[in-house]
């Protein structure tokens, strides 16, 4: 009987775990393959996965069905996850740009009830790593999985005042002086 419920317990705890990280899907296309026998029909899912905590990751998933190209996404966004360094007003620490494809993205840091002031699959990268206060321009291609990529891409270049007093092995105080 006992351990019964040790197993639910820890049951419960993965599922906990699991449930912190949200899935939104950007985009679903329809994608066509012409072949020998005619056309074969599969579907392309954009899914971007996060715990509005500073991790978050873009995925891409294709299968001869919605659902399973969804899975797929997740599971694809889940291996490429970013750590992204968030200040206190939770916005980042610094601006940033980013490239992806033809994509170009550049974010600023902005002061705490501003929002979250970007459009499209940028907007939905942002949330799901947990920035709050954000200022966002997409520049460039509108295609959403390159905007996505060009997010991470500029989220994963990010640092923290005290990662680069680190590394130029000074202290904090002097680098603000």
């Amino acid at each position: 009987m006992a351990e019964q419920q040790q197993r639910r317990k820890k049951g419960n705890r993965t599922k906990e775990k699991e449930s912190e990280w949200q899935e939104r899907v950007v985009q679903i296309r329809r994608v066509t393959k012409v072949v020998k026998g005619g056309k074969k029909l599969s579907f392309r899912a954009i899914v971007i996965v996060g715990n509005e905590k500073g991790q978050v990751g873009v995925g891409v998933g294709k299968a001869a069905d919605v659902i399973g190209a969804v899975k797929k996404g997740v599971a694809d966004g889940r291996k490429n996850v970013v750590e992204v360094p968030l200040t206190k007003s939770n916005s980042i620490p610094h601006p940033a740009n980013g490239e992806g494809g033809g994509a170009q993205v550049m974010m600023r840091p902005a002061a705490p009830g501003t929002g979250v002031i970007a459009g499209g699959a940028v907007r939905t990268v942002l949330e799901l790593a947990g920035v709050k206060n954000v200022l966002a321009k997409q520049l460039g291609s509108s295609n959403p999985l390159n905007n996505a990529r060009a997010t991470i891409d500029a989220l994963s270049g990010l640092r923290t005042f005290s990662e680069v007093a680190k590394e130029r092995d000074i202290s904090i105080e002097q680098l603000y002086a």
